[in-house]
């Protein structure tokens, strides 16, 4: 059961949100190349949609090496609060995760087993520190870290990238951002000498209620030999609706430590 333990850690970096309000952005078709990195990011930054709920069903696609994995995934969250995703196959629940900013929790029903903890075994498999706040934003196609006026921009197929200038030590970071809409179309984080290597790439965005958001995520990571590709595709998004976040560890279930 070691994949479903993959799959949920790599969907609480995929399924919570950061609900700022943004203001409308305003793009072409093709990449200005006058505009500078404050511009760009200034403009990313405010393409970040504004709601108070979600209720989303997607479909995931996990491969490691000859393991693949099909699922059904249903999420539900509140803003800044809470996530609820509940994992399933041919219509049996695999296993539910609940995640606030403090606490990771989630049962698989098949081991009989749970784990209550936080974010760290997801920052310590990536090499970066993971929290809520950074979770948030990948759902929406936002940058994973904060960017300032260090970044240098420059446009690359009809795309404007970022990168630090400097680059942190051992550790690489670049995002690509669609000229259109400001949102990203990829973002790579690597640590040649540690041979970890995480990329998100996003499909084509679509523009509901005011905002636009990814309608296909694709994760790909790379750990010395061990590589991992992970695709989500939205079936299914509604946005300020009624939901409820049921979630109990079911009695008997035997704690597990993940490292």
């Amino acid at each position: 059961m070691q994949r479903i333990y993959f799959i949920l850690f790599f969907l609480i970096s995929l399924l919570a949100t950061s609900c700022k309000g943004g203001k409308a952005v305003i793009g072409s078709d093709k990449a200005n190349r006058s505009l500078s990195s404050k511009e760009i990011i200034k403009t990313h930054e405010a393409a970040l949609p504004n709601f108070n709920t979600i209720a989303a069903r997607m479909h995931v696609l996990y491969e490691n090496g000859d393991d693949m994995q099909s699922l059904t995934v249903s999420m539900r969250m509140e803003k800044d609060q809470k996530i609820w995703i509940k994992a399933s196959l041919l219509g049996i629940t695999l296993a539910k995760l609940y995640i606030t900013p403090k606490s990771v929790r989630f049962y698989e029903t098949i081991s009989n087993t749970y784990f209550d903890g936080d974010f760290s075994l997801l920052s310590n498999w990536l090499g970066t520190e993971i929290d809520f706040e950074k979770a948030q934003a990948i759902l929406l196609g936002q940058s994973i870290f904060n960017l300032d006026n260090k970044y240098k921009v420059k446009v690359v197929g009809n795309n404007y990238e970022l990168q630090p200038k400097p680059q942190p030590q051992n550790f690489i970071h670049s995002l690509l951002l669609y000229p259109d809409n400001f949102k990203i179309a990829s973002e790579t984080l690597s640590q040649p000498s540690n041979r970890r290597n995480f990329t998100i790439s996003y499909g084509s965005y679509k523009s509901l209620k005011g905002g636009f958001y990814p309608s296909e995520i694709k994760i790909n990571a790379l750990q010395k030999e061990e590589r991992t590709k992970i695709v989500v595709n939205y079936k299914k998004i509604d946005y300020n609706v009624s939901i409820r976040f049921p979630f109990n560890i079911p009695s008997g279930y035997e704690e597990i430590q993940l490292k």
